[in-house]
């Protein structure tokens, strides 16, 4: 399904400035994308279909994906959702405030990886999917 994550280009080494909360908004809209395409081939009405796809993009969820990858993070990856949480503050009133710090930390990391190693992103959102489906 991240197929269309690697027919990006890498942007050359040291060629983004972004902070990591403009990381975090991009990544934020790659996952969603990610989501959306992974919910599209399925069948039925658009409002289930964007039920589904808000449950996984919710901080919680995020979070929880967050918590699956990091055995497969490298030291850098590690470092991107450190600075991304670090930068999240609290979130929104009644939301988790680790959960929301672990899911700025995954966007941070999602939106770096989607400029700068789109292959490497790629590797991570099938690592997601091989360990959903065998949880379920």
């Amino acid at each position: 399904m991240s197929d269309w994550i690697r027919l990006q280009q890498s942007l050359p080494a040291g060629s983004t400035d972004l902070g990591p909360l403009q990381l975090a908004w991009l990544g934020d809209a790659v996952w969603e994308l990610h989501q959306r395409l992974r919910h599209c081939r399925q069948a039925g009405r658009s409002k289930d279909l964007h039920r589904a796809v808000v449950a996984e993009v919710r901080a919680d969820a995020q979070a929880i994906a967050l918590k699956r990858l990091e055995p497969w993070l490298s030291e850098e990856e590690k470092d991107l959702v450190r600075r991304g949480r670090n930068r999240a503050g609290r979130g929104p009133r009644g939301a988790d405030p680790a959960a929301y710090g672990k899911a700025t930390g995954f966007e941070t990391m999602v939106g770096w990886l989607f400029l700068q190693n789109p292959t490497r992103l790629a590797q991570l959102l099938d690592r997601l999917e091989e360990t959903e489906t065998a949880l379920s």
